[in-house]
């Protein structure tokens, strides 16, 4: 059952990715981008997604750039 989470985490994650990456140059999206305020939205979301998914494999992003508390230099 844990295998079956892992690939379809893995799988979202990848979606995520292709989306972000814009593959089809702006023909295949949720929101256009020239909606203002709007616009932004689905590659917000799927950016969150994406670091969702990094982050259920292990690798939190959302830590790269603190600072060491002990000496106050990037970690």
């Amino acid at each position: 059952m844990r295998f079956l989470k892992d690939v379809l985490v893995f799988c979202v994650g990848a979606v995520a990715l292709i989306y972000i990456l814009n593959p089809g140059a702006g023909f295949l999206e949720f929101l256009p981008d020239n909606l203002p305020l709007l616009g932004n939205i689905d590659e917000a979301a799927a950016a969150g997604i994406l670091i969702a998914c990094v982050r259920y494999f292990g690798f939190d992003l959302t830590r790269l750039l603190e600072r060491d508390p002990r000496n106050n230099t990037p970690r």
